[in-house]
């Protein structure tokens, strides 16, 4: 398969559903904030120390999951190519809530806001969590302009949880290496 084209060098691409649309448009900002979010998984996951293995562990997971919202995405509500996706089930939320339980019951409470930073892990699971959350606000900018179409409810509900997977991870990642929570001080 060629890896260039030039079809999209006048600044229009294809959804997968098939229609030709400006690289401007929403539903393209939404489906690049999700792939940027998964290659700072990616990142993630490089980095990420041996003490901190089992936190990690769900990355490839949710990098799936993120592939599948960037399919639905790049789909137009109605066509019959979302009739071929698998949706986002309501479990994947799920299994982002119980990790967050799992990796919380070793952390100390928390009390105050925290800086990111800490271990280069840690600081790309914070780098990922902003961009997590910016993919929430496309998704949610394109859910409004099309009357909240499915799949687009249930994959903000994903995003939201997500984030604050991120936020607990880079916590995680932080205790397992025995660097403190930086407070933030106002």
């Amino acid at each position: 398969m060629k890896i260039y084209t030039g079809s999209g060098d006048r600044g229009k691409t294809s959804l997968f559903s098939g229609e030709r649309v400006s690289k401007a448009e929403l539903r393209i900002e939404a489906y690049g904030e999700v792939d940027e979010l998964n290659s700072i998984l990616g990142a993630l996951a490089a980095a990420a120390p041996e003490k901190a293995a089992e936190a990690v562990e769900p990355i490839r997971r949710i990098q799936s999951d993120l592939f599948k919202i960037g399919a639905w995405l790049a789909t137009t509500h109605g066509s019959s190519s979302a009739e071929m996706l698998q949706g986002l089930e309501t479990e994947a939320a799920v299994f982002l809530e119980e990790a967050i339980d799992r990796m919380q019951a070793s952390l100390p409470a928390l009390d105050s806001f925290i800086l990111p930073g800490g271990h280069i892990a840690a600081a790309w699971a914070h780098i990922a969590r902003t961009v997590c959350r910016r993919a929430e606000r496309r998704v949610v900018a394109l859910a409004e302009s099309e009357q909240h179409a499915p799949p687009l409810p249930a994959l903000l509900v994903y995003l939201n949880r997500l984030s604050d997977h991120l936020f607990v991870l880079a916590r995680r990642i932080n205790h397992a290496c025995g660097i403190p929570d930086a407070h933030w001080k106002p």
